[in-house]
């Protein structure tokens, strides 16, 4: 990364700071000239390091039109080098083509719900706040978290929260849900944080953190379709990138992680005949090559300067020159 020596761009400082912005950056190997996309803009930190790197031209894409409107200062200091655009990433490579880019230098996403989205109680991410029951990162989608809290089964529900969440009490947590609601349907997070406290046994209300941040993650997954927005994204991120081209992917819990893991490690991944096959016969070809054996992990000091980075994954890979197989 080029640090302080790439073409500044003024806007003040990122109301928040990007989770592992520094390796991020370096694993794209930001050059001049070239074209990359942000897929999940957020509050732009990410952004902002791209632009401050080289002289390179940036597309911003979120789902979420609050931070698309918190991005038109960086926007008018940017010197017509940033476009933002109001889309889903998984949509990135249409949006990249309806912008007269058929390919581009480099991709990141940086999954999960933004600490923007967390800072603002009305939009019910947080079970630290007592706010409507929301979780839409696209506030003009139909289906919210009041409305799978209140409409969904308890066996969907117990699904959720088990494949979601890792909820060791799901079900005890969807049962009590379904009786609650029956008496009066959910509003609010509080009213849903109380349930759920009530429903587990009081040991595990002190145990790793928050005892409703499992059955929030759940919701939130479900409500946004995120990890089918995740598999698409990555099918049109890989597409997009031209030949050279590389793809950083920051995920926040294992689900999101493994995806990735599996999906950089099957485009790096040439024949797959048996080993006592004389000739290939699969005429399978290698897509991309891993930049990260490895998750990168954020150090002790930016956990220390920046919890909600704790749990981040960073994985990258590059598209190759020439398909081999």
């Amino acid at each position: 990364m080029a640090g302080s020596d790439g073409p500044a761009v003024a806007g003040g400082p990122a109301r928040h700071v990007p989770v592992l912005a520094r390796p991020a950056l370096e694993l794209l190997n930001i050059r001049d000239g070239g074209i990359y996309i942000d897929g999940t803009f957020g509050a732009g930190g990410h952004t902002r390091g791209i632009l401050q790197t080289a002289g390179t031209r940036v597309i911003g894409i979120d789902r979420d039109r609050d931070a698309i409107a918190g991005g038109f200062d960086l926007v008018d200091s940017s010197a017509g080098r940033l476009t933002l655009v109001e889309d889903r990433f998984s949509n990135l490579a249409a949006v990249a083509r309806s912008l007269g880019h058929e390919a581009v230098d480099g991709i990141l996403l940086d999954l999960g719900v933004s600490s923007m989205q967390l800072d603002r109680p009305e939009r019910g991410f947080s079970y630290a706040a007592d706010a409507p029951l929301d979780m839409r990162m696209d506030p003009t989608q139909d289906v919210s978290a009041c409305d799978v809290v209140n409409g969904w089964s308890e066996r969907e529900l117990v699904t959720i929260f088990r494949r979601y969440g890792e909820e060791r009490y799901a079900k005890q947590i969807a049962r009590a849900i379904v009786r609650r609601r029956r008496e009066q349907p959910f509003e609010r997070t509080g009213e849903l944080v109380d349930t759920i406290k009530a429903a587990i046994p009081a040991p595990a209300r002190f145990g790793d953190g928050h005892p409703a941040k499992r059955v929030f993650q759940a919701l939130r997954i479900a409500v946004n379709d995120e990890l089918g927005q995740l598999e698409d994204g990555l099918e049109s991120a890989l597409e997009l990138c031209q030949p050279g081209g590389r793809l950083a992917v920051i995920s926040f819990h294992s689900l999101e992680d493994r995806m990735v893991k599996q999906r950089f490690v099957k485009a790096a991944r040439g024949c797959i005949c048996p080993p006592d096959l004389p000739v290939c016969v699969c005429g399978r070809e290698r897509e991309a090559e891993l930049l990260t054996r490895r998750a990168v992990a954020p150090t002790a000091g930016e956990i220390a300067a920046n919890p909600r980075a704790r749990s981040a994954h960073l994985r990258a890979a590059r598209k190759l020159e020439e398909a081999t197989g």
